[in-house]
């Protein structure tokens, strides 16, 4: 298939660009962790697995780069960016100052279905969590701050939030795959986070918000042994 025919092809299925589609399943592989922080891209690797041509392939990677997740060696090729200590601080710290202003405005204006939602998906992180089921809990902890974001009623806010995702994502992963073992804590916080929420407790909110985020912090750089 020639890549008129593949961008035709995933036009049809997708209704999006194949620069785009390539470049959201390579960023998903990284995030995810299918593609490990100091890998190699190989163009020709990747347009295989993806079944497409090396051009949407380099258009991604050059994007991924500005994006952070991919660096560019001179003479070596492009490689997963490693995860350093200076990076995860930075993320978090930004995250916890976010999420704490987040959480505190979520108090305050989060309507009764949406704090109905909440407990759902608290419910969802409960079950999962206590069965081990991490796919599970990655995608319910992503949903619950979701919703307090949605919450907060704040755009601008949303809008510096989603210029994080990727990295704040990806260290969730992390977090949850490699660090998680039952630990209670992390369910301990994610309650008392609702249940202030919930209870319209603004400054108990944005206490245990930041607090969550940075005991997540701590426990990254410890587990990761820079």
């Amino acid at each position: 298939m020639n890549e008129k025919n593949e961008s035709h092809y995933f036009l049809i299925e997708n209704y999006k660009p194949l620069r785009e589609i390539v470049f959201e399943k390579l960023r998903d592989m990284i995030v995810n962790g299918d593609l490990k922080p100091g890998e190699r891209l190989m163009e020709i690797k990747l347009a295989e697995m993806l079944g497409v041509s090396r051009t949407p392939i380099r258009e991604a990677i050059r994007k991924l780069e500005l994006e952070g997740l991919v660096v560019m060696l001179p003479r070596k090729g492009a490689y997963v960016a490693d995860i350093s200590k200076k990076e995860i601080m930075d993320v978090l710290e930004i995250r916890a100052a976010l999420d704490k202003l987040a959480t505190g405005l979520a108090a305050q204006r989060m309507t009764k279905s949406e704090k109905e939602q909440l407990k759902k998906v608290l419910s969802s992180f409960e079950k999962n969590f206590k069965s081990g089921n991490i796919e599970g809990m990655i995608n319910d902890d992503i949903k619950l701050h979701d919703l307090i974001y949605l919450g907060a009623k704040n755009e601008k806010l949303q809008h510096i939030i989603n210029n994080l995702r990727e990295q704040i994502t990806r260290f969730r992963i992390i977090y949850l795959k490699e660090i998680y073992r039952k630990n209670e804590n992390l369910l301990k916080e994610h309650n008392e986070i609702v249940e202030a929420i919930i209870s319209g407790d603004v400054e108990k909110a944005q206490k245990i918000a930041e607090e969550h985020i940075k005991n997540q912090e701590i426990e990254l750089i410890n587990s990761l042994k820079f």
